[in-house]
């Protein structure tokens, strides 16, 4: 079991390696939520990510062994680890600053911008199995082989320590937090946290964030057998098995643990984004996303969030922004049927503007509907102030003769 002293002790070892984000209110999401909410900027990080803390703390760790053992530490020394995403970026960026081999194994199939943005940082990247846990195995032989440490992305002491000062300075940045809440995948940034929150203020609440389609530390908590599923927008923390030192701490420290699905995560995502302004992944926007689901939890209380990281494929960004806009009711579709003679159209979109929503798309179906030879179903996507807007232009087709209605 790591202690305050080991996060304290990795603390000194990152001044001047990694950035001290801010933690700062958001008023807006205060007023939303019912909590004061704190945000802690772990996406600002050089690569967007908490996991640069554990990463370089484990290699000053074995930079240290080195030279403890009573000789010159070898000039190009090597590490190898596992990962298709932060921890891959991590350990390569920091291993290129301290001067060290890095050999990345990653799954085959890994986006090629993951690829190349980690091999940009001097790595050596080895594709290997269709699956993290082929990578994993594949890295341990490589270990062996080549006579490498391997860094685990959350199953060691010196990560687990790292990822502790996000704790350490969201209590130094607002000591008078209530609680924190904590994305869970493998468990070593919650269990670091944990561990240096719970030893500066006993009192305080330490609750961890899983998806519903991976929820392994959950079901190992608290005993439940729920299935697991194949992917997730918070790839992040789509972990398959929970470490044996993370779950150990979690147990001891960790009040409790809650699910969100993937409708929250991006939900959170598009709020963050429009609010705040900041760029997460979905990993990142777990913990709003919790308190969002669950606002009843944490009311009335100052809570920390912590924004673990922003590496997000811009694809997926562009869909989980348009599905956000169609959920608050800014983007809508509707089903207009009318008579199929010329300036039907025309009086429609004419109809739709004076309203003030703005036309994306327009379709218009004459073979596949119910209706009369010599009508026409028109579907328009419009761009809307919200949900009051839409029932506003509804009423203006009702009013001009037209039978209106919103397509889910």
């Amino acid at each position: 079991m790591i202690e305050l002293a080991d996060i304290e002790q990795a603390a000194v070892r990152l001044q001047g390696q990694i950035l001290t984000t801010p933690c700062v209110e958001s008023r807006t999401l205060s007023q939303l939520t019912g909590a004061q909410v704190f945000l802690k900027f772990e996406n600002l990080q050089f690569t967007a990510s908490f996991k640069e803390r554990g990463a370089c703390n484990k290699l000053a760790v074995l930079r240290e062994l080195e030279a403890d053992r009573g000789h010159d530490a070898p000039a190009a020394p090597g590490v190898v680890a596992m990962s298709a995403g932060n921890h891959a970026q991590g350990v390569a960026y920091h291993a290129q600053r301290l001067g060290l081999r890095a050999v990345i194994v990653m799954p085959r199939f890994t986006p090629g911008v993951k690829v190349e943005r980690t091999r940009s940082f001097g790595a050596q990247i080895v594709l290997h199995g269709d699956t993290l846990d082929e990578a994993h195995r594949h890295a341990l032989t490589l270990a062996r082989e080549q006579h490498l440490a391997f860094v685990h992305p959350y199953d060691d002491e010196a990560i687990i320590a790292g990822q502790g000062t996000v704790g350490l300075e969201m209590l130094q940045a607002v000591p008078q937090l209530d609680a924190l809440v904590v994305a869970v995948g493998g468990g070593g940034l919650i269990a670091g946290i944990a561990v240096a929150a719970k030893a500066i203020k006993p009192g305080i609440e330490v609750i961890g964030v899983q998806t519903l389609r991976f929820p392994n530390m959950f079901n190992a908590i608290k005993h439940t057998d729920l299935p697991q599923g194949a992917s997730s927008i918070a790839e992040g923390i789509a972990v398959g098995t929970p470490g044996r030192l993370t779950q150990a701490i979690i147990e001891r420290h960790v009040d409790d643990l809650l699910l969100v699905d993937e409708g929250d995560i991006e939900q959170a995502i598009v709020m963050l984004l429009e609010i705040e302004k900041t760029l997460v992944e979905g990993a990142g926007a777990a913990g709003l996303a919790a308190l969002l689901k669950y606002p009843e939890r944490l009311r009335g209380r100052r809570v920390g969030l912590v924004l673990g990281g922003g590496n997000i494929d811009p694809l997926l960004l562009a869909a989980i922004i348009e599905r956000g806009m169609v959920r608050a009711g800014r983007l809508a579709r509707i089903r207009v049927s009318a008579r199929d003679v010329p300036g039907s159209l025309a009086r429609i979109t004419a109809i739709v503007g004076e309203a003030g929503a703005n036309i994306d798309e327009v379709h218009h179906q004459r073979a596949f509907t119910m209706l009369a030879a010599q009508n026409v179903e028109i579907e328009l996507v419009i761009q809307t102030r919200g949900r009051d807007h839409i029932g506003a232009v509804l009423d203006a087709l009702h009013a001009g003769g037209f039978q209106a209605e919103e397509q889910p």
